[in-house]
């Protein structure tokens, strides 16, 4: 039987030639072990698009903008996602990605976001950035600000939140390091005029807690509704 299939893989080799490799030489580019490893770590070794586990399925390190369509190696632009989902993305996605990675470049004249100086930054990657809140509510009160000029949240695409939640992590623990007193902390973002959006670039808010620093602090971001934070009452 061993010997049958290798005979039909010759001979499937043969009749075919090197276009049987032509889908690794059209995919987004090599990723190193290393990055790798981090990209199956932030995803917990799960596929992004299932959610099936490594144990089960095997995953693969893919890029979410292809670098021959402008995409980057950068860790953003990376995800997880098990063979079989990222078959299917590839036989079945028709999306048009030129000009994608592009728009990430897209900024607006005018805008305090778009402006930011590099010196007022405290972290950054490629697709987003961290500043220190000019009205600050709390002590450290951080903003996670795409780069790209986008009013809401639910307009970045998977490069821009990866980039996100890379930053609100690494706040966080750098916060937490800086100031042992926080203990706890409230995220948040202003999606729109009637949520209270006054910058319309999309920004998130990293907001450190500290014990007694309001008389009680049940209920969180529920009380920007007046009277309704404390749902037990």
């Amino acid at each position: 039987m061993i010997e049958l299939c290798e005979a039909k893989l010759d001979e499937y080799k043969t009749k075919r030639g090197k276009r049987i490799w032509q889908h690794r030489k059209s995919s987004a580019g090599y990723v190193s072990g290393t990055l790798r490893y981090e990209i199956l770590k932030r995803a917990r070794f799960r596929c992004e698009l299932c959610e099936i586990t490594a144990e089960t399925r095997a995953l693969e390190v893919d890029h979410i903008v292809p670098r021959r369509r402008g995409g980057t190696d950068d860790p953003d632009n990376l995800q997880t996602l098990c063979y079989r989902c990222n078959a299917m993305k590839r036989d079945r996605d028709d999306t048009n990605f030129r000009g994608v990675g592009e728009s990430y470049e897209q900024r607006e004249r005018g805008c305090p976001f778009c402006e930011v100086s590099k010196e007022r930054m405290v972290g950054e990657t490629e697709f987003a950035y961290t500043i220190r809140d000019a009205f600050p509510v709390a002590p450290l009160h951080t903003l996670v600000i795409p780069k790209r000029h986008v009013q809401g949240y639910f307009e970045l695409g998977r490069p821009e939140l990866n980039a996100c939640h890379r930053l609100l992590e690494q706040e966080k623990k750098m916060i937490e390091q800086v100031d042992p007193s926080v203990e706890g902390f409230n995220v948040g973002v202003n999606d729109g005029e009637a949520a209270g959006q006054t910058i319309f670039h999309c920004h998130v808010h990293l907001i450190p807690r500290r014990k007694d620093d309001v008389e009680d602090p049940t209920g969180g971001v529920r009380h920007i509704i007046p009277g309704k934070g404390d749902y037990r009452r």
